[in-house]
């Protein structure tokens, strides 16, 4: 689908694209011409390309999902953007990162926008119904002004998310460390991998506005760099959280294993215990328990009446004695 506004300073205007023709009418209108493009055919992509000479190869990298960057083309500038968000997996009931591509061709007065999906996405959708409305300041500006704010919102939702794995990780730290279980390391890793995927999209974004804002690209003014450099900033921040959030994984894998480790050493502690207590108990009855020959007297303990008493409590009193240093040394 492709729509297309062009606009300026209190006047908004409309065009129905069903040509090229449509297209090169309205990228030739008076004003900033913004088009934007959803799930395009072919047909639809070739029909852009031709209008405001786009490389074919860009439009693909929107279609195939690559990862963010800036090139320079002649005539325009090509930024690939991505949003990410927590949504639920499709075969499981984890939240997992989603991520969308937005290309975003500049030229001198004109914007085009692509998406690969049918749905809307909403930080273009949002910018888009701004222009149409006449809010802000995007009319005084030109189209890399437009291109700012579709990618300063892209950002501003990686702030979220990462509130979002935040929050999920000081919980899953507050329940190990009161209930270590093997399901709560299974949500931790899920986590750090939702953190490597994420980490895979903003190292690449940073790069790609770095670009921008440094003035390396001919479609974006001088007095628009300083938006980017803002940009920038915030995607410096993100990473700098992003690799703090991985740390804090790990560090709350190891606590879960220190756990894991303590509780097995207190349950070895135990059975030592029991252990070291049946051993001489194990000692008397295996003395008493040997047959050296047809006669009782072969052991005199055997003939005394008190024998099988003595005996008993001897090895309560063992017992006794062991529970006792135990007890003392704090194995229980």
């Amino acid at each position: 689908m492709i729509s297309a506004i062009v606009y300026d300073v209190g006047r908004v205007e409309h065009y129905t694209i069903e040509s090229e023709a449509d297209l090169r009418e309205a990228r030739e209108a008076a004003g900033t011409t913004w088009i934007r493009v959803s799930a395009p055919s072919l047909e639809e992509q070739q029909r852009v390309a031709e209008a405001f000479g786009l490389h074919p190869l860009s439009m693909e990298d929107v279609r195939d999902d690559v990862r963010p960057k800036t090139e320079e083309f002649d005539g325009h500038t090509f930024v690939l953007v991505k949003t990410a968000a927590l949504e639920r997996g499709e075969t499981t009931f984890e939240e997992e990162i989603r991520t969308q591509p937005i290309g975003l061709f500049l030229g001198e007065d004109w914007l085009v926008t692509v998406t690969a999906e049918d749905r809307q996405v909403a930080v273009v959708s949002d910018v888009w119904q701004s222009v149409e409305n006449q809010e802000g300041r995007t009319l005084k500006q030109g189209p890399d002004f437009a291109a700012y704010r579709v990618i300063d919102r892209t950002v501003t939702e990686y702030f979220a998310l990462l509130d979002t794995v935040g929050e999920t990780i000081e919980e899953l730290e507050e329940a190990i460390l009161s209930n270590p279980e093997e399901a709560l390391i299974e949500d931790l890793n899920a986590v750090r991998r939702d953190l490597l995927s994420f980490r895979k999209v903003v190292w690449p974004m940073r790069e790609a506005v770095g670009t921008l804002a440094r003035g390396d690209a001919d479609g974006v003014r001088e007095e628009t760099e300083k938006y980017y450099r803002d940009v920038y900033d915030h995607l410096v921040e993100i990473v700098d959280l992003t690799e703090t959030y991985r740390d804090l994984t790990r560090g709350t894998r190891d606590i879960y294993l220190n756990v894991l480790s303590q509780s097995t050493n207190e349950v070895m502690k135990r059975l030592t215990v029991v252990a070291t207590i049946f051993i001489p108990l194990t000692f008397v009855v295996g003395v008493y328990g040997m047959n050296f020959g047809d006669h009782a007297t072969n052991l005199p303990e055997l003939t005394w009446p008190f024998a099988y008493p003595a005996v008993v409590v001897g090895m309560a009193l063992v017992t006794g004695i062991l529970l006792v240093h135990f007890r003392r040394e704090g194995w229980i």
